[in-house]
């Protein structure tokens, strides 16, 4: 997948804003979920930040039933494609599309020619069938760290293995350096690279070079880590149609 490609997808010219929803239940989920529609924010992705996959995978059925047409992502915690792409694949196969799998770790690996890691994953994912976007973890934060001076060779390789390379700030929200991002793009000038930690209606402009934000913190209720606030929604959103009408 290219940039345009990407922006296509979900009919933008700018940053696409995918918010992160911290999943507790159906009911806190599918609030979120409204609060997104009603803003015409075009999809999500859901994160078992509080239990594990099978605990979450009643809760994912459930959300894509009630909400089959809007472009949902997932996220199984500290999981990678390796075993996310046949649970993905077997929803798929019962009616539940999922549109998109975020991995917090690619296993990409600068230190050596070889990829291991990366390649059993790519292979799952071709031998399973499932059809989503893979978002890939790269130089990403709570992972293996990554040396700054390895930032570019470090995308470099993860734009063969994935639809969109996905970085972060050191922590969650905490913004990325802008040197970081600056080396990402010059290593894939055409490749979409998502953004996963530290975005705010302030400094969004930093990161206008990035084709995704992949928000919670930013947006959501003052000390509240599960529910987004409207009204900060509202002023990251128009803060990228600013740039949508530049461009």
């Amino acid at each position: 997948m290219n940039r345009a490609e990407f922006y296509q997808l979900f009919g933008r010219k700018a940053p696409v804003i995918l918010p992160v929803i911290h999943v507790l239940d159906h009911a806190q989920a599918a609030s979120n979920i409204d609060i997104l529609r009603a803003a015409n924010i075009p999809g999500c992705f859901l994160i078992n930040h509080d239990f594990d996959v099978d605990t979450f995978l009643p809760i994912i059925r459930s959300i894509r039933s009630a909400y089959p047409d809007f472009w949902i992502g997932l996220n199984f915690l500290a999981v990678t494609g390796l075993k996310a792409f046949p649970i993905l694949a077997q929803l798929e196969q019962e009616g539940h599309r999922i549109d998109a799998y975020w991995a917090d770790d690619a296993r990409i690996d600068e230190r050596t020619s070889t990829q291991d890691e990366a390649e059993a994953i790519a292979k799952t994912r071709r031998e399973c069938g499932w059809q989503g976007l893979y978002f890939g973890g790269t130089a990403f934060k709570k992972q293996r760290p990554v040396a700054p001076k390895d930032y570019g060779l470090s995308a470099s390789i993860a734009g063969d293995y994935m639809d969109v390379v996905t970085t972060s700030g050191i922590a969650t929200g905490n913004a990325a350096d802008l040197s970081k991002i600056e080396t990402f793009r010059a290593a894939l000038p055409d490749t979409p690279i998502a953004l996963a930690s530290g975005i705010t209606p302030q400094n969004a402009s930093d990161y206008a070079a990035v084709d995704c934000f992949m928000v919670a913190t930013g947006i959501n209720i003052d000390d509240d880590f599960y529910n987004i606030d409207p009204s900060k929604l509202d002023q990251l959103m128009a803060r990228t149609k600013e740039w949508e009408i530049k461009t």
